[in-house]
């Protein structure tokens, strides 16, 4: 009898394709818990200054008074701490959160089972059912906000223009920033500060509407609809989360980002041109400027972006009777032409064959013209070089008495009223009262302003006695307060007139409380009505003597004091600013270590939600972040807005996503991601870039330029009296070799709870760096209208010691305060030396030692983290027949 025929071969293990798979695609939903506040977050770059109704970490609205109450508290950290009780969420405008409910369908998620020691790998591996479940039991475990019955669907407004559309299709999703202006949140009250009484409360209501009280979308109930490409239903990529409970849910419901169509500026253009022909001006200049100089300007100081549509933060409009022009640098050229309308002509300025800024192209047309300003709105230093330069062309400037574009301006929004508040020691480091005597030696010592041939003795006119400053951030700084007038920035609008005895702050008397008015009488200071600056200047209130002043003082003040009365000199508490003290620096160190936490728990999140198969938005992204960072103790607010982008997007080095435009994050292209938080100790400004798919070679090559650059920077060694700019090359160096480059400065000064952006320093400034400086390092790549990339982290100027210590004690370095690891996935290892390669290591290990604290009780962010710190460099080549798998 023949041997029975063998028995047939086992069935090959599946093979793990990223991306495939037959289970329906998970959706992603919002709470139902109770709600904490009434939040109106209409993200208009103009528009308004109002202030939503009172805030309550405590007080609920519920249907059910038995409910408990869901304080705004977080237990993920090593400590639990409330938001900031100075923290007023409708100031914070926040992208969205999402988090996926556990239901019957799609739930699990998805890993591989093999371990890989190479970085990312390449292999076949097998579902394993049994840790597949222990899996999902500890990610429930360690979610206590997690519902095991999914709440009704919440859908915004703009989502049914991406429920057809799959993470693949989404990458033709490109965003139009044009159609409205740039968003803005505000910074939040002070502990223990009112809101103004001028903004009534928005009546509480529930949050959401009627047709989402039902039921009627369930994960199941779409699972039958087709992509065309799997049985998996689309996913709707605005959807909330499980996460969001409370005020979380609140602000998600109530965001409201319209789009705000791009304005017809000819009835605004042809008004001023009436106006003009009436002073007899051939040009008009509206500068991006407030009248002290600031980058971040209010809204009711928005006088380019009314007139021109144009939303970015840099840039001048040039009007002349028969054309109108926008000078801006290469950061805006694309956003420019996209929100200026017919009416406007771009100018690129530092551009090949192009003028270097709007001083080089105006100066080059104006000839026997009378080219108007207001004289507010430009610099002692600008005006006098322009002046310069115009009077060998029979031209010069002329300053009306009035701001032209504020009286055809009708709806221009009001000042705020914000009340100020004291900046505590514990973080500034020194009291005003130090700070002052500083201020007022430095006065002392400064040479009277007398001919430089005359050897005869001063007279008291000619000494100097006083200083003026108009810089909002030196006078937050110098006297230990901080305010609420500019988004982001917590500034508040004023000026200060220290004297050798004396001190007068220029301020709207409504912004001033009782224990703040206290508090300047005790360091003898003085409120006066903010327009009372130039009464007291007309008149010299302050007697014989000179009075120092900046070259960056608006030249209307010098107009009013006449040259005989003031002194041009640096501006030395913006010296005394940059050089961080003791205390200052180690709340940076304890600011961007919360930060850094926050940051890399959204990473483990996103990176999470995308590997299984989930669409999200570029400003969804954004918005989880950002309630992340709500959680760190001392938040205040965001130091900037979320620059959040995917594919072309991110060639944008200023690009902000907005709600119904944002693009799908994308798996083909690099996510870049640069955002910070402010903190009552410090401010942070971190950008990373991270890959959710396979990197293309060629995008692994300029990201590995690019990290060769922040690498030099970071371990650059240098001897006393080296400037920034001398060490810019250093970034470059590695990106010019490949015949690469970036448009935008290197790096720049950050503040202590102020601006993101502070000077003088800078690697594109002469002045020389000291220890005590904190500068940004942010070498970058942008392949445009395809990807782009950048890697940023704060430093902080450090002496250190060397082998040779040459001339003595005079070398220093940086001390690196960012705290996020760098994806090494998109890194060729081939092209960094030893020493780069042990950097990369030594890097994300050491951010692991130090976030472990931190995050060891969030289980998902721990897993992500030390895989980071452990992972190798780079990802593994393709194995037979071409076959790429990407482990996570």
């Amino acid at each position: 009898m023949a041997p029975p025929p063998p028995p047939p071969p086992p069935p090959p293990p599946p093979i793990c394709l990223p991306f495939f798979g037959g289970k329906n695609r998970k959706r992603l939903t919002p709470s139902e818990q109770s709600l904490t506040e009434d939040y109106s977050s209409r993200r208009s770059s103009i528009n308004r200054l109002e202030r939503s109704g009172s805030y309550s970490p405590t007080a609920t609205l519920t249907s059910h008074p038995a409910s408990h109450a869901d304080k705004l508290t977080f237990s993920s950290e090593t400590e639990s701490f409330n938001v900031s009780e100075g923290y007023y969420a409708a100031r914070d405008v926040t992208p969205g959160v999402l988090k996926r409910s556990n239901t019957a369908t799609g739930s699990k998620s998805r890993s591989g089972t093999k371990k890989w020691g190479f970085g990312y790998g390449w292999g076949t591996g097998q579902k394993d059912k049994e840790r597949e479940r222990i899996r999902e039991k500890d990610f429930i475990d360690a979610d206590p906000d997690h519902e095991s019955t999914p709440p009704p669907v919440y859908q915004h407004p703009g989502s049914a223009d991406f429920r057809s559309r799959s993470s693949r299709s989404s990458r033709s999703n490109s965003i139009q920033s044009s159609v409205r202006p740039q968003g803005q949140s505000f910074n939040p009250l002070p502990p223990g500060r009112s809101r103004s009484q001028s903004v009534s409360p928005l009546p509480m209501k529930s949050p959401l509407p009627p047709h989402m009280l039902a039921r009627s979308a369930t994960y199941k109930s779409n699972g039958s609809k087709n992509t065309g490409r799997s049985g998996r239903p689309t996913l709707y990529p605005s959807e909330s989360a499980s996460t969001l409970v409370g005020s979380a849910l609140e602000r998600k419901i109530r965001d409201d980002d319209p789009i705000t169509e791009r304005p017809d500026t000819t009835s605004r253009l042809e008004t001023l041109r009436d106006h003009m022909r009436n002073h007899d001006i051939h040009y008009y200049i509206i500068p991006s400027e407030d009248a002290h100089g600031s980058e971040y300007i209010a809204p009711s100081d928005k006088r380019r972006e009314w007139m021109t549509g144009f939303t970015g933060s840099a840039g001048q409009a040039i009007v002349s009777m028969n054309a109108a022009y926008l000078i801006t640098d290469s950061r805006y050229w694309l956003q420019a032409k996209e929100q200026l309308d017919q009416n406007w002509i771009v100018v690129e300025a530092g551009s090949v064959g192009g003028p270097k800024d709007w001083v080089e192209w105006l100066v080059d047309r104006a000839q026997d013209h009378k080219i108007g300003i207001d004289a507010r709105l430009i610099s002692y230093e600008k005006a006098t070089m322009l002046n310069n330069l115009l009077k060998p062309k029979n031209s010069k400037l002329y300053y009306p008495p009035q701001n032209l574009v504020d009286l055809i301006w009708r709806d221009k929004p009001p000042r705020s009223r914000e009340p100020i508040y004291v900046q505590p020691i514990e973080f500034a480091g020194y009291g005003a009262n130090e700070k002052l005597a500083r201020l007022r030696d430095w006065i002392r010592r400064q040479r009277p302003h007398v001919p430089s041939y005359s050897n005869s003795e001063p007279k008291p006119s000619q000494v100097q006695v006083a200083t003026l400053l108009s810089n909002l951030s030196c006078i937050a700084w110098l006297l230990n307060l901080r305010g609420d007038d500019i988004p982001f920035n917590p500034v508040f609008h004023s000026y200060l007139f220290v004297g050798l005895e004396s001190a007068t702050l220029f301020i709207e008397v409504a912004k001033v409380t009782a224990e703040v008015n206290s508090y300047l009488q005790s360091i003898g200071v003085s409120v006066r009505d903010y327009n009372d600056i130039w009464t007291f200047l007309r008149r010299k209130e302050w007697g014989p003597g000179n009075v120092i002043i900046s070259p960056q003082t608006s030249y209307a003040i010098c107009l009013m004091m006449t040259s005989f009365r003031y002194t041009v000199l640096p501006n030395y508490v913006e010296e005394m600013k940059a050089v961080k003290n003791d205390a200052e620096i180690q709340g940076l160190r304890n600011a961007y270590l919360r930060d850094g936490a926050a940051y890399v728990k959204w990473l483990a999140w996103l990176e999470e939600k995308m590997s299984q198969g989930y669409d999200i938005t570029e400003y969804e992204a954004a918005w989880r972040l950002t309630e992340y960072r709500r959680r760190n103790k001392h938040y205040m607010g965001l130091a900037y807005e979320n620059i959040s982008a995917s594919g072309p997007n991110a060639a944008l080095p200023h690009y902000t996503p907005h709600k119904a435009t944002a693009r799908m994050i994308d798996r083909d292209t690099p996510y870049l991601n640069d955002s910070g938080g402010q903190y009552r100790d410090g401010t942070c400004d971190t950008t990373r870039t991270v890959h959710f798919g396979r990197p293309t070679p060629e995008q692994c090559e300029a990201f590995t330029r690019v990290l060769q650059g922040h690498i030099a920077i970071d371990t650059a060694i240098f001897p006393e009296g080296t400037t920034g700019a001398k060490l810019d090359v250093l970034a470059r160096k590695a990106l010019w070799q490949d015949g690469l480059n970036y448009m935008h400065g290197t790096g720049h000064g950050v503040g202590s709870f102020l601006n993101v952006h502070e000077g003088p320093h800078s690697f594109s400034s002469d002045i020389p760096l000291v220890p005590g400086h904190v500068i940004t390092n942010e070498p970058g790549f942008y392949n445009a209208g395809k990807w782009g990339m950048r890697i940023e982290s704060a430093l902080v100027v450090r002496r250190v010691k060397t082998k040779g210590q040459f001339n003595g004690d005079v070398w220093l370095g940086f001390e690196r305060l960012t705290c996020v690891p760098i994806q090494t996935k998109m890194v060729k290892e081939v092209m960094l030396s030893k020493e780069e390669r042990q950097w990369l290591k030594d890097h994300n290990r050491r951010c692991l030692e130090l976030l472990e604290p931190l995050l060891r009780n969030d289980k998902r962010a721990m897993k992500w983290l030390r895989r980071e710190a452990e992972r190798g460099i780079g990802i593994a080549g393709a194995g037979p027949g071409g076959l790429t798998i990407d482990w996570n």
